[in-house]
């Protein structure tokens, strides 16, 4: 019977390891420079962490194996003194873990930057972002289009992306591309990413803003630069136009499924909507807030 519980146990195991194995499309399957270099440090991390933990498992190991009731050779000693050199010991390794921690720390915080500008010898493309309830809106001001839930880049281009909120305060993040950063009512905060190769990519608003937050995704097309010169033409041959009245119609609480494109955009409307010049969406409502509320205190009665 024994037997029969340790094999369904490595089974169990096992099939957790191989699900696991298939999983990807995240920061661990990194597709452009800033997520691989993020990668990087998440390992170094990973492990200088492992040079307290796996010895401390070894010696718990060790010490209980050891000092086992039958063992009639381990010496019990409860009053030993006092040791310098194991003192210097068990305190010297945290504290250089600590100091290495530390150090890829404030290194990668300098190098990944998110505002810093990728180095590259193609012109950054220019990105403006809303966050909105609860859907994206992604205006190219040099192209003078926008889409929405939709964000087409050039493979091997960086993108500068600028963004804002029109609502409650959110957080932009494509987990394969790396950094993820807020997006702020009446504020502005720049963001550079870039994308190695052709893909889709998964995006998402990792900040919880509502009813309508666990469908707020968006879509990152990495296509050719001929691809997306087409896909510039493409989209101002059809389309609404985005001005101050389309805009008002985004602003609605509403969860959009798919995806659509603008054919043009009133100039300066990122700026109108950072200015507060334009209302602002909804957020949350207060009667909403006061269900979630009375729900999760039932539950945790």
């Amino acid at each position: 019977m024994t037997i029969r519980k340790h094999l369904s146990l490595l089974s169990a195991v096992l099939l957790g390891t191989l699900s696991l194995a298939g999983c990807g499309g995240g920061v661990l399957d990194p597709a452009g420079p800033v997520g691989q270099q993020e990668l990087v440090i998440l390992i170094d991390s990973l492990a200088i962490m492992l040079v307290i933990v796996v010895p401390t498992i070894l010696c718990t190991l060790g010490f209980a194996f050891w000092y086992r009731a039958s063992n009639t050779r381990a010496s019990y000693a409860p009053r030993w003194s006092y040791s310098g050199r194991l003192e210097l010991l068990v305190w010297s390794i945290p504290a250089l873990v600590v100091c290495f921690l530390s150090g890829i720390a404030w290194t990668g915080s300098h190098a990944l930057d998110p505002a810093q500008p990728l180095s590259s010898e193609r012109r950054p493309l220019e990105v403006q972002v809303v966050s909105l309830d609860w859907k994206w809106l992604f205006i190219y001001p040099q192209e003078h289009i926008a889409s929405v839930n939709e964000l087409v880049i050039p493979a091997g281009t960086p993108v500068h992306f600028r963004l804002t909120s029109a609502s409650v305060m959110n957080v932009f993040f494509v987990p394969r591309l790396g950094s993820e950063i807020y997006t702020m009512n009446g504020m502005v905060t720049e963001l550079n990413l870039a994308a190695d190769k052709p893909g889709t990519f998964p995006g998402l608003a990792a900040h919880f803003n509502g009813d309508g937050f666990s469908d707020m995704h968006f879509k990152t097309r990495a296509i050719a630069p001929e691809a997306f010169s087409a896909w510039i033409a493409s989209t101002r041959a059809a389309g609404p136009q985005l001005d101050e009245t389309t805009y008002r119609e985004l602003l609605h609480q509403s969860v959009i499924p798919t995806s659509y494109t603008y054919r043009s955009v009133a100039s300066d409307l990122f700026d109108e909507i950072t200015a507060q010049h334009l209302p602002q969406g909804e957020g949350p409502r207060l009667a909403e807030l006061q269900q979630h509320i009375h729900r999760a205190a039932a539950r945790t009665r």
